[in-house]
């Protein structure tokens, strides 16, 4: 039987971003092995709306204000919110030689 195809090509995660979910989240260091490319936001991470926006503060802050996830999570419904991924917000980060 064939595996599906992964969601999103295997790419490395930026550190920086597993930082500060692991940060916002007030998670043990341990728990940083669950923030992966495929790992929701909501379902797998467990990150709470407190814990979403702080993060939201975070990635403008660090990253500049492309990098926002309020803005992305605004135009969803209820089923893209929930299937909102690390990598979904991986992709709001500027390239490395553009920072």
């Amino acid at each position: 039987m064939n595996s599906p195809e992964p969601r999103y090509p295997a790419a490395p995660l930026n550190q920086e971003l597993v930082a500060l979910m692991v940060e916002v989240a007030g998670a043990p260091p341990g728990w940083a092995r669950h923030v992966t490319p495929d790992a929701r936001l909501d379902g797998d991470l467990l990150l709470d709306e407190g814990e979403l926006a702080e993060l939201t503060e975070r990635l403008r802050e660090r990253f500049g204000p492309s990098a926002d996830l309020a803005a992305l999570r605004a135009g969803l419904d209820l089923t893209a919110l929930e299937a909102l991924t690390v990598a979904d917000v991986q992709r709001l980060l500027p390239e490395e030689d553009t920072r």
